[in-house]
């Protein structure tokens, strides 16, 4: 029976603060609770589509 090693690696730091500023920039808005919900579910999406093609561009350079 062979053992494998598996390596962990946590990154949260920057993920805290990228929800930090998401939570924060949704209250500064001053929406209501059900429109802030919607936008907590709805927002990453908007910003993936937005974003998907740099990421598209960034594989395609050599």
């Amino acid at each position: 029976m062979s053992k494998e090693r598996i390596k962990i690696e946590q990154q949260s730091g920057l993920g805290l603060l990228w929800i930090a500023g998401w939570l924060f920039t949704i209250g500064y808005s001053g929406l209501g609770f059900w429109s802030g919900l919607l936008a907590v579910l709805v927002w990453p999406y908007f910003l993936g589509t937005d974003l998907a093609p740099l990421g598209e561009i960034a594989q395609s350079a050599p």
